[in-house]
């Protein structure tokens, strides 16, 4: 019976959010004297989300639990099952538990940074909704839960980081960092499509026990597609820089999710899919080379930071590139360990930052490295961050925005001429139309005063269909046919005419190239 209690782990964050969110909308919760409400029943929730987290914990170190408990069914297709179930034991409760804590103390911390905001309530709903995200992401058994968890944390920190809407930067990096995270949720999805395919299911538990039955190739596949997501949710290179644009929140949001929190779920899923990778020695040469390459990188580039919260970001970096590297080399337990501690640790720093100052104002320290002092180019690599975010505007935003510049002028001068129609035509059909449609209404309403002259119920009834009749056809069939139908089908012919030229473009082919390897791998 203790399994049953895993369930309530995520739930009262969410129930909180939902009386928040419902409250602010209907006007209850509003103003400044109700601020303490809506923090008492974030703080209440997460609380008792933590000493549930606890109390499971508690149960499975005495072995009180079975090590799952599955709620019902969710979703049923041929042989494809999801079910709501939940892992009860293990790493997933004991990391549950510790992201527990950690949110619990970020929300007390959050009630006297945030007061008087004017985006108060909107704050706690969105954090309630992150706290049931991350805790569905962990304790979930089966991957597609998983994801649910994985995605709306995602969406929380968009909505975070852009707290502060009405400038700018904060929205601009908002939507930076979800198209970013976007790449990941591609190897995310085809990971859990794989696992399906090649083992017959989608919960966890079962794709662990059937890991060593994958051959090298499949197990290759299965593994990488789950490694990009933990490298893009984990901010490892190519997707480093993300991480620095996410700080524009505010700090309590900036401590759950890139500190402490959602920072860690790339290499959760890491280490909870060891039986995965250990089938895949190719991905496990590649968690040590990415997980070194993105250290040394943010070590380098660490040292250049002059401000408090990007140091702590290639910090973060950093120290999770030290942990995709303990993983492939097979330092499971240790890269567990890891993982807790820096959430602690990382946590607090981040919390603290803005008091950081006035902590260390008798020691200062030294402006620049002195190994960088004697490498003006290494120092000036450093200071752009190594031109990664410029190689990326080049290499896949650049591109983007062409694309959609192409498909705009293809749009706009290309399409009519395609269709062979031009705007007096056009016209001149829709004014034909709309004259056929004045003569039928006419000879319409003609023929229903001279057919219903009848009286009881068959008469009115007939009368009230032909008017039902008659007004279908004039405003669904007529005005229809001359306007929307016919502007689709014009803009349907040049598209298709359109593709066969376009394709032909350098940048396409490289696209569908890298779909095809995509797809086939």
């Amino acid at each position: 019976m203790m399994d049953a209690l895993v369930i309530f782990i995520p739930l009262l964050p969410l129930l909180a959010g939902i009386i928040v969110g419902l409250g602010t909308v209907c006007g209850v919760l509003t103003g400044e004297d109700k601020e303490s409400l809506a923090a008492d029943i974030s703080l209440w929730a997460i609380t008792m989300s933590c000493l549930l987290s606890l109390v499971t914990l508690g149960a499975d170190l005495l072995g009180k639990n079975s090590g799952t408990f599955e709620a019902g069914e969710w979703l049923k297709c041929d042989s494809l099952v999801v079910s709501v179930n939940f892992i009860s034991a293990g790493f997933n409760i004991r990391l549950a538990t510790l992201f527990a804590v950690l949110l619990a103390i970020i929300m007390r911390f959050s009630i006297a940074y945030m007061h008087r905001e004017a985006g108060y309530y909107r704050f706690f709903f969105i954090f309630n909704v992150f706290a049931f995200a991350m805790l569905v992401l962990v304790l979930s058994g089966n991957a597609v839960i998983t994801f649910m968890g994985w995605e709306i944390a995602g969406l929380c920190s968009y909505l975070l980081i852009a707290y502060a809407y009405d400038r700018p930067i904060a929205a601009a990096n908002a939507t930076r960092v979800f198209v970013t995270n976007r790449i990941g949720d591609v190897g995310f999805v085809l990971g859990i499509g794989l696992s399906y395919v090649l083992l017959g299911s989608v919960n966890w538990l079962d794709i662990k026990d059937q890991a060593t039955s994958l051959d090298v190739g499949e197990a290759t596949g299965l593994a990488f597609c789950f490694a990009v997501a933990a490298f893009a949710k984990s901010a490892q290179l190519p997707f480093t820089l993300w991480l620095a644009k996410a700080m524009e929140g505010p700090t309590p949001s900036s401590a759950a999710f890139y500190g402490a929190v959602m920072i860690h779920a790339g290499i959760y899923l890491v280490i909870f899919l060891q039986a995965i990778f250990e089938q895949a020695p190719l991905i496990m040469g590649l968690l040590v080379f990415v997980g070194l390459l993105t250290a040394v990188y943010s070590y380098l580039v660490g040292l250049t930071q002059t401000d408090v919260k990007s140091s702590l970001v290639f910090a973060t970096s950093g120290q999770l590139g030290l942990m995709f590297m303990e993983c492939g080399l097979g330092f499971w337990q240790l890269a567990s360990w890891h993982l807790a501690a820096h959430a602690i640790v990382r946590g607090y720093q981040v919390l603290t930052a803005p008091s950081l100052l006035h902590n260390v104002h008798e020691n200062p320290v030294q402006s620049v490295s002195p190994f960088l002092a004697r490498s003006n180019w290494l120092y000036l690599a450093s200071v752009q961050r190594f031109w990664l975010d410029q190689m990326i505007d080049w290499g896949l935003a650049k591109p983007v925005r062409q694309l959609a510049h192409d498909l705009s002028y293809f749009d706009d001068h290309a399409l009519d001429r395609l269709m062979g129609f031009s705007a007096p035509a056009i016209n001149a059909v829709a004014t034909l139309a709309q004259l056929k449609e004045k003569s039928i209404g006419a000879q319409l309403d003609n023929d229903i005063d001279d057919f219903s002259h009848g009286t009881g119920l068959a008469g009115t009834l007939t009368h009230w269909i032909a008017g039902s009749m008659n007004w279908l056809e004039k405003h669904l069939v007529l005005e229809g046919v001359s306007n929307k139908t016919l502007a689709n089908s014009r803009e349907l012919g040049r598209f298709v005419n359109g593709i066969e030229r376009k394709v032909l473009r350098p940048r396409y082919l490289v696209l569908f190239v890298f779909i095809t390897l995509l797809v086939t791998f």
